[in-house]
């Protein structure tokens, strides 16, 4: 089984996966927990779910898939892309995680590419010809 085929049973098919046995050793809490959580409508959901991680795999199973409404939800990963902004924001101002993630909230590319401009070493392969 795939994340998707669980994603889309809970959110939109409604059919129950569990019914087979074999299914349940592949069904990932923690993933599921994180995917819900992206969703506005769902967030409680997965909230609760975290505060019960006792639960066998296949109650917490049924219960989003009684829960949440049927609906198609997506929700993005963050990107690559994103991370390696992240890493530009940091080095360029010193900054921690969290607060270079709240920077790039409020920078444009423009600005993002200035700051990469300004961090680039040069010569080959970043090395300097000095």
């Amino acid at each position: 089984m795939e994340l998707k085929d669980w994603l889309n049973s809970i959110n939109h098919t409604k059919e129950n996966l569990m019914e087979d046995p074999s299914n349940k050793k592949d069904y990932p809490p923690y993933i599921i927990n994180r995917c819900m959580s992206g969703h506005v409508d769902c967030i409680l959901y997965a909230n609760e779910m975290n505060m019960q991680p006792h639960l066998s795999k296949d109650m917490q199973y049924a219960f989003y898939l009684n829960s949440i409404r049927k609906k198609k939800r997506f929700s993005p990963w963050i990107r690559k892309n994103k991370v390696n902004d992240i890493d530009v924001v940091k080095q360029y101002y010193g900054y921690s995680n969290e607060k270079a993630s709240q920077s790039l909230k409020v920078l444009n590319n423009t600005q993002l590419n200035f700051i990469k401009h300004r961090l680039e070493k040069g010569g080959q392969n970043g090395r300097s010809n000095c």
